[in-house]
C-alpha cells in the first residue's frame, strides 16, 4: 500500500540533509541529472541547488508545492511560473555569507595584498556584502557600498553610486544576486563602460554570479591594464568556463566560495525547516551552528584558508570543474567557536 506521508525529493550533493526529515517524510535522494519530470511527478516538495533547473519543462504534471533551495541564489528556478501554478519557492539567504567574505579577504591576502588603507568597493549589501564591509571596515580599509535597492528603501545616504566605485576602489568585490527583469538588474554590471571609467587599476573579485560580470569586458580590461588582477569563483556558462580568464585569472576556483561546512549545515536546516513548516511535520531536533559577529584579524583569516590551492586544481583541471565542485572538501568558518553550539 502506497505510503501517505509526505514525499521529498532531495538532491543527493547536498549535505547534512539526511536525518532532518526522514523519520516523518519519504525522502528520495537523487543525483542531479536523475531529476527528472517523472522522477518529481510524485513529490510534494523538492530540495535543490543551483545545478538543478525548476522551470516548467521539469515540474509540469508535477503536485510539488514547494521548492526549497539549499542556496542563496534563486536563478536556477522560474520564480514566475512557480508563482503561477502555486509552487511556494524559499532559499535560504545568508546561509554561506561567512564563508564568502572568508574566501574575499584569504584570496586578497594569499596574493601579497596590503589591506590596510586600500579602498574597498563592495557591490550588493545583502547578507555576504554585510559581511564583507565589516570586516574591511576591521581590517583598517575605507569601505564604499553600492546597494540601490537598500539604498532606496532605507533612504540612507550611505551608499555609494557604481561610477564612484569605479573611480575611487583598490578592490571591488561583488555580492548582488543575479537578475535580469528587474527594476535594478545585475546582468553585466561589470560591462565595457564599467571597465572604462576605473580609475584606479582595481583587483575585481566575483564570488556573486557568473553574468553579474561580463566576461569579455573583464578580459579587455586586464588585457588594457584597467584591472590589475581578476579573483574568479563564479563564471559564466558554468561549467563550461572561459580558458583565457581561466588563464588570465590571478585566482580561479570551481564557484565553492562559500562552501564552508557551517554553511552547507545551515542550509540544509533551513531547506528542512520550510519544509517541516509547510507540511506541519516534527522536524528531527538538531542544534545549529550559527554565524555570530566577531573580531577578524588577517592572520585569522591567512591561517583558516588557502585559495590558492583550490585555484591550482582547477587551472589544472578545467574539464572537471563539476567533479572538484560536488567533491569539494567543506572549509571550517574563520574562528567558528567549535565547541559552542547555537540554536539556528
Amino acid at each position: 500500500m502506497e505510503s501517505d506521508r509526505i514525499k521529498i525529493l532531495v538532491e543527493n550533493k547536498i549535505p547534512y540533509f539526511r536525518g532532518l526529515l526522514d523519520n516523518v517524510a519519504d525522502v528520495n535522494y537523487l543525483s542531479p541529472e536523475d531529476i527528472t519530470p517523472d522522477a518529481v511527478k510524485d513529490v510534494d516538495a523538492i530540495v535543490t541547488r543551483t545545478r538543478t533547473k525548476c522551470d516548467e519543462n521539469l515540474l509540469k504534471g508535477s503536485r510539488c508545492s514547494l521548492i526549497a533551495s539549499a542556496t542563496i541564489g534563486l536563478d536556477h528556478v522560474d520564480l514566475e511560473w512557480c508563482k503561477k501554478n502555486g509552487i511556494t519557492v524559499r532559499n535560504a539567504p545568508g546561509c554561506n555569507a561567512p564563508a564568502v567574505a572568508q574566501y574575499v579577504f584569504a584570496s586578497l591576502l594569499s596574493l601579497g595584498v596590503d589591506l590596510k588603507c586600500k579602498c574597498l568597493g563592495v557591490i550588493g549589501a545583502g547578507h555576504v556584502g554585510t559581511i564583507v564591509a565589516d570586516w574591511g571596515h576591521q581590517l583598517g580599509m575605507r569601505v564604499i557600498v553600492n546597494d540601490p535597492p537598500r539604498e532606496r528603501m532605507e533612504e540612507s545616504g550611505g551608499f555609494v553610486s557604481l561610477e564612484t566605485i569605479a573611480r575611487e576602489a583598490d578592490i571591488i568585490t561583488f555580492h548582488t544576486p543575479y537578475t535580469k527583469a528587474t527594476e535594478y538588474p545585475t546582468h553585466h554590471l561589470l560591462n565595457t563602460k564599467f571597465v572604462s571609467e576605473l580609475k584606479r587599476k582595481p583587483i575585481i573579485i566575483n564570488s556573486a554570479r557568473g553574468a553579474v560580470v561580463d566576461t569579455a569586458a573583464l578580459m579587455d580590461g586586464l588585457e588594457s591594464g584597467k584591472i590589475s588582477k581578476a579573483i574568479v569563483d563564479c563564471w559564466e556558462g558554468e561549467p563550461y568556463i572561459s580558458r583565457d580568464l581561466l588563464e588570465a585569472a590571478a585566482i580561479a576556483t570551481p564557484h565553492i566560495a562559500g562552501y564552508s561546512r557551517q554553511g552547507k549545515q545551515r542550509a540544509s536546516y533551513m531547506a528542512a525547516q520550510e519544509i517541516a513548516s509547510k507540511f506541519n511535520l516534527d522536524m528531527c531536533e538538531v542544534t545549529q551552528m550559527r554565524y555570530l559577529p566577531q573580531k577578524i584579524t588577517e592572520a585569522d583569516i591567512y591561517s583558516s584558508y588557502n585559495p590558492l590551492v583550490d585555484s591550482i586544481a582547477l587551472k589544472n583541471n578545467p574539464e572537471n570543474f563539476e567533479e572538484l565542485r560536488n567533491n569539494y572538501g567543506l572549509r571550517t568558518e574563520v574562528l567558528f567557536p567549535e565547541s559552542a553550539k547555537y540554536t539556528f
